[in-house]
């Protein structure tokens, strides 16, 4: 059995304080007179109501925080579960009938519970007795320890609080382990000593999740390769036994996609696929708006040599003197029908011609327009991590598939979970250009059928599985 040294501790300081005149004689600063007895019930007043909601909800939050920490802290130590649930309904409880008692509001002390702790109570018989020893205390034994000097109650808090002192050890393991989590722990610290512990924690609170975000924007890109004989993909950075596949490129992100991080995502992408996608791109426009303004600069050279030859013909049938003058004016009249009929058609037709050398598929390749090819012709996104798509992830993909297609490169996704999908399909993602059938239910699946048709999409069903 535990001997309770802070109780004998209490009581002892309390005989001597009151024998030797302590707060009389040297001036020892004293707990002093304890209001006796409970306050009689009083319905709350409706109209504090709107003044004090702000504090209310701050008092509310700061209270459970409190109560969950140490919840935690003790579950820890001794191997048990804290419902989070159930302490906030408790805790509301307590609140709510406290309140018609004019009670302060309730949370967890954390000097008590750490000196219940040390003194080996683990259960709800310790709190119980705690609570009766303190509803004696107010009612009767109050007046009692008026006589104890604050110093002794200020040593059994310090001297019970050394194992939250010694908490300040762990920033070297936070140090070693997580740098992420030690910062989160300096930013509490400093917030809570500098600006009280309800802004303190706010502050904590708010720093967390803008530490979140920051993380999410700087996951882990990486390239997969094929494990040899297998159907399993992994980092070919990390495993030397993974190989990338020929003319198929792998990419995935240990993040989910969305507006924070969409622009990282695809910059990564056009980054470790070793293109310059965008260059290429440019290029690409600029020489085709070079062709067509060659093109242009042609037909209208033709239409000038055209308008100029129907000009001289005409001028020469003209001056014919021994034609007759009906065979002059006959003359005159075709004359006038080539000059008007001849060159539009001819126009049209170099025109149609221009318009059918633009479409043609030889005509605006990279290879055709002296540009680099990239060194394969499939990507696949892995999205095995995504757990939520938004409107800035959808276009981000769409621009994705719009780029790479410019530069000859099929695209391809896979691994998406059923929910990511219903998303897909309720954003209106899918349309004529990028169908289902760019969607696969694994990654060895897509790199299967990237291998069989290097090129668009076919509309005949294949021996893979699709989602």
């Amino acid at each position: 059995m535990p001997i309770p040294g802070e109780l004998l501790m209490l009581i002892g300081a309390t005989g001597i304080s009151y024998g030797m005149g302590l707060k009389h004689i040297f001036g020892v600063d004293v707990v002093g007179n304890i209001s006796a007895g409970l306050v009689p019930p009083v319905a709350p007043n409706t109209q504090l109501f709107s003044k004090l909601v702000g504090s209310a909800f701050t008092i509310a939050v700061v209270g459970f925080a409190i109560a969950i920490s140490l919840g935690k802290i003790f579950a820890l130590r001794h191997g048990y579960r804290v419902d989070s649930n159930q302490e906030l309904v408790a805790l509301g409880l307590s609140n709510l009938i406290g309140g018609i008692f004019q009670c302060f509001p309730v949370s967890c002390s954390m000097s008590r519970s750490l000196v219940q702790e040390s003194t080996g109570g683990n259960s709800q018989v310790a709190g119980a007795i705690s609570s009766l020893f303190i509803l004696l205390i107010i009612v009767k034994l109050g007046e009692l320890f008026r006589d104890l000097p604050k110093a002794v109650l200020a040593a059994i808090i310090i001297v019970n609080l050394k194992g939250m002192l010694r908490q300040l050890s762990d920033v070297c393991s936070f140090w070693k382990a997580n740098q992420a989590d030690l910062l989160i722990w300096l930013v509490t610290f400093a917030a809570t000593i500098l600006l009280n512990l309800d802004l303190g924690l706010m502050v904590s609170v708010v720093f967390s999740l803008l530490l979140v975000v920051v993380r999410t924007q700087m996951p882990h890109y990486s390239i997969l390769g094929q494990v040899p004989d297998t159907d399993i993909y992994r980092d070919v950075a990390e495993y030397s036994e993974a190989k990338e596949v020929p003319g198929v490129k792998v990419f995935r992100s240990s993040a989910t996609v969305y507006f924070a991080n969409a622009d990282f995502y695809s910059d990564a992408l056009k980054q470790r696929c070793g293109v310059d996608v965008d260059f290429l791109i440019s290029q690409k426009k600029k020489l085709l708006k070079k062709r067509e303004q060659l093109k242009l600069k042609q037909l209208q050279k033709e239409k000038k040599l055209q308008k100029q030859a129907a000009s001289s013909k005409g001028a020469s049938v003209s001056i014919n003197v021994n034609t007759s003058l009906e065979d002059m004016r006959s003359n005159n009249v075709e004359d006038c029908k080539v000059m008007q009929v001849s060159p539009g058609d001819k126009m049209e037709d170099a025109t149609a011609n221009g318009q059918e050398d633009s479409k043609a598929p030889d005509g605006s390749t990279l290879k055709a327009l002296g540009l680099p090819q990239p060194d394969f012709h499939s990507l696949i996104l892995d999205l095995g991590a995504l757990s939520f798509v938004d409107t800035v992830c959808l276009k981000s993909l769409k621009n994705i598939f719009h780029d790479f297609r410019d530069i000859e490169v099929e695209v391809y996704m896979a691994a998406c979970h059923s929910p990511v999908v219903s998303q897909l399909e309720a954003g209106h993602f899918f349309d004529a250009s990028i169908t289902k059938k760019h969607l696969f239910a694994s990654v060895h699946d897509a790199v299967t059928f990237a291998l069989q048709h290097p090129r668009p999409v076919p509309d005949s069903p294949v021996s893979v599985t699709r989602l």
